[in-house]
């Protein structure tokens, strides 16, 4: 069920619409949204268990993650924080792919040179996060400024919290796409904590979309919990961009249901009250309702796509976990084109003393 919804979102090409999607698409967002929520509920526990280091949750904004993606084409880039699990999966990332980065073993596509939960997936134009707050603002611009310079007729995409947005690299990223009009879009998920500082102490701006006006061009805010909403949103923008006309920054309002990371305790900076409101706006479950309501979807439906999910996940995870290690020697590799005479004299002492050497020094 899991790959015949990808192949559906991915081979047709078809986007949002301003009218709004088709029951059958909302359907479509609605097992990616499962999805994403399955893998989160997992690596949680995963990680408890030291079978991966490291995740950020992303519980709570899978409507604006999948409503983004399904609003962009093939060929326009991302460029994510370390929370758009669901704008990858979308994209055509394949759960194995995910996993074996979680892992970092030898089928990861990054070779175990990055964090876990900082995804790069080049087929699908999804560029590597970057740890440092909001730098990925100011790598789509220049991305961006070269397909403009091109007529490539494509757009890039930034995703990045509210706490990017008091970065530096907010600053001049909005700035220069503001002044050369590049075909950006600035998607702002305002889950509401910058970690543990809240959004009332971040800025004293009532909206954060507003911040676009003083580069020069629109902001708008939007239900990040309404996947329709966020889909057209991104769509108008997109057209925007590749029409010429510069670039837009969306807020889409969200919460972050679960922690900053697996590194966080949220317990001690907010209260249960405030995330039980939040979650009696869960973005799956107002889907849910209303593909309920219009007769798309009934409660064994429902488990079936849930049931599928699961399954999903632990068929990827299971054979994730019988890959074999990373090798050492692939440190080595993807530094330069040819590597220096000094690197190739370390990766030959390495070779020589064998994997393994030097632990417990």
């Amino acid at each position: 069920m899991v790959e015949a919804a990808r192949t559906t979102l991915t081979s047709s090409g078809e986007a949002g619409s301003p009218a709004g999607l088709s029951v059958e698409r909302l359907n479509d967002a609605y097992r990616w949204m499962v999805l994403a929520r399955v893998i989160d509920e997992r690596c949680l526990t995963l990680q408890r268990q030291g079978r991966i280091g490291f995740y950020a949750p992303l519980s709570g904004q899978e409507a604006a993650q999948v409503g983004a993606a399904f609003a962009l084409q093939a060929d326009d880039w991302v460029f994510p924080a370390y929370r758009e699990l669901g704008v990858a999966l979308v994209r055509g990332a394949s759960l194995r792919s995910v996993i074996d980065q979680l892992i970092g073993n030898a089928e990861d596509l990054v070779r175990g040179t990055q964090m876990p939960n900082h995804f790069a997936f080049r087929a699908q134009n999804y560029v590597s996060v970057s740890s440092p707050i909001g730098t990925q603002i100011t790598h789509a611009v220049g991305a961006a400024m070269a397909m403009q310079r091109r007529g490539a007729g494509r757009a890039t995409i930034a995703f990045f919290g509210d706490g990017a947005t008091s970065s530096n690299d907010f600053h001049a990223g909005l700035n220069f796409a503001g002044v050369f009009r590049t075909p950006t879009i600035f998607f702002c998920q305002n889950n509401q904590w910058a970690i543990s500082l809240p959004r009332a102490q971040q800025t004293r701006s009532p909206t954060l979309a507003q911040k676009s006006e003083a580069y020069g061009f629109p902001g708008i805010v939007v239900d990040g919990n309404d996947v329709d909403a966020v889909c057209r949103a991104v769509l108008e923008a997109r057209t925007r961009a590749v029409a010429g006309e510069g670039p837009t920054l969306i807020e889409a309002q969200v919460y972050r249901l679960g922690p900053h990371s697996t590194s966080d305790d949220p317990h001690r900076y907010r209260s249960d009250e405030a995330v039980a409101a939040a979650r009696a706006r869960d973005p799956l479950q107002l889907l849910k309702q209303r593909l309920v309501d219009a007769g798309a979807l009934d409660d064994a439906t429902d488990q079936k796509v849930w049931g599928a999910a699961r399954s999903a996940m632990s068929a990827a995870l299971e054979e994730a976990e019988k890959v074999a290690p990373v090798e050492p020697s692939s440190l080595f590799d993807n530094v330069f084109e040819s590597l220096t005479p000094r690197l190739e004299e370390e990766r030959s002492e390495s070779a020589a003393v064998g994997p393994g050497a030097g632990a417990g020094r």
